[in-house]
């Protein structure tokens, strides 16, 4: 287990919306439900992304956006254009009503060779887990056409265009490898900046020390185990570590710790706060609390009280 592996996990296409389209011009579709993450690419033709307080995108045929929400966006033909926007929420197209099949409130002229086809998923996003990813990332991120999610896109293309038992889980996996395919080519794009976290695990002895805590976050972990297992000495690690990851090991995996334990205490709400400290590797709950208040600003019952309201 990675770490972008473990941080993306709780951002699944299940449950997800999706939406096939195609319009001819002038068209204005509004997204409004503001979902945590809303991933934009067009089979054919090409239109404008415009997310709200935010100045327009072009995408054209390949090319794939991902929005990060609260705030909405429009896909416009033109900026400015006259077409009067269809709102396009929760009531476009639902798992429920089969997804692709079934999409409420969008025009779909068939056989319209002008036309630009359209395919959107929304993501849900849940718990703290999730959250550590979607702070690393902009509002706005592309990805033009032509990366390694090419051929995700193109099984996509076939899939919408079918109707057969199990699409809407086909459509499902198939959104998450075009996720986490777009991210990495964003990640690691020529010029960018990715978190630390990210480049770090193209170093091969921070790289393993990551995986490792990401694997075995509940283990006894000294720095001299983290370079005995890696094959480095001890201050190596150390100094390799903060000057990638930006922390101390024992910081990072102190704060990974209290993000799992956040989604524990809320995920089960029947284990008390001895058994989630023990989950991630405190014997001590009492230790366990005052780590969480340290790194969290509110001790483990507060948060879990706060998180039902």
């Amino acid at each position: 287990m990675d770490a972008f592996s473990d941080l993306i996990r709780g951002v699944r296409a299940h449950g997800s919306l999706f939406g096939t389209t195609t319009v001819s011009p002038p068209w204005s579709l509004h997204f409004a439900d503001g979902a945590p993450l809303t991933l934009v690419t067009a089979l054919t033709g090409s239109g404008w992304v415009v997310p709200a307080g935010l100045p327009p995108e072009r995408l054209r045929a390949g090319d794939t956006m991902i929005v990060r929400g609260p705030g909405t966006f429009a896909f416009v033909d033109e900026v400015g254009t006259s077409a009067e926007p269809v709102e396009c929420g929760v009531d476009c197209a639902t798992p429920e009503q089969g997804g692709a099949r079934h999409r409420l409130g969008w025009s779909d002229p068939a056989g319209d060779a002008g036309a630009t086809t359209l395919i959107t998923g929304a993501y849900p996003a849940r718990g703290e887990i999730s959250r550590r990813l979607l702070d690393a990332l902009p509002v706005l991120l592309r990805v033009d056409a032509g990366g390694t999610a090419d051929p995700v896109l193109e099984q996509l293309a076939a899939e919408v265009a079918v109707d057969a038992p199990g699409q809407q889980v086909v459509l499902d996996r198939l959104l998450d490898w075009m996720l986490v395919c777009t991210l990495r080519s964003w990640f690691d794009r020529p010029g960018g900046e990715p978190p630390a976290w990210w480049a770090a695990q193209h170093d091969p002895v921070v790289g393993a020390a990551l995986r490792l805590l990401h694997e075995e976050p509940a283990a006894p972990w000294t720095v001299g185990a983290l370079a005995s297992r890696t094959g480095v000495s001890r201050s190596t690690m150390a100094k390799r570590f903060a000057e990638l990851v930006g922390e101390p090991p024992l910081t990072y995996l102190t704060r990974w710790r209290m993000t799992l334990a956040a989604d524990l205490l809320v995920d089960r709400e029947a284990a008390t706060v001895a058994e989630v400290a023990r989950t991630v590797g405190y014997a001590d709950p009492f230790g366990f609390s005052s780590a969480f208040k340290r790194v969290r600003g509110i001790n483990p019952s507060e948060f879990r009280q706060a998180a039902a309201r």
